[in-house]
């Protein structure tokens, strides 16, 4: 059973406050939790392979790339601009 030192220690990790009645209620509802888990320990798992994740999925990212526009796509991007300076688009300042 968890004690109420750590029941107050969690609470306050969540930046939440316990009245004495709720470190009652928590320490007695999170400690049937653990035990509940500690039941897992039980369950045969010999001959089961270990998964990452369900869906099987494996890396379904493009590779980087790049793409060049030429210089006829690049002059149809700085017409969009709204400023321009020595061939590159002038934004505002963020600092």
């Amino acid at each position: 059973m968890l004690t109420k030192e750590e029941i107050q220690n969690i609470a306050t990790l969540a930046r939440i406050g316990l009245s004495e009645k709720d470190v009652e209620k928590y320490q007695q509802d999170l400690s049937e939790i653990l035990d509940y888990f500690k039941k897992l320990d039980e369950v045969d798992i010999e001959g089961v392979e270990p998964i990452g994740h369900i869906t099987g999925m494996k890396n379904v990212f493009r590779t980087d790339g790049n793409v060049d526009f030429g210089d006829l796509g690049k002059e149809a991007i700085m017409q969009n601009a709204p400023e321009k300076k020595d061939g590159y688009i002038k934004v505002k300042s963020v600092l």
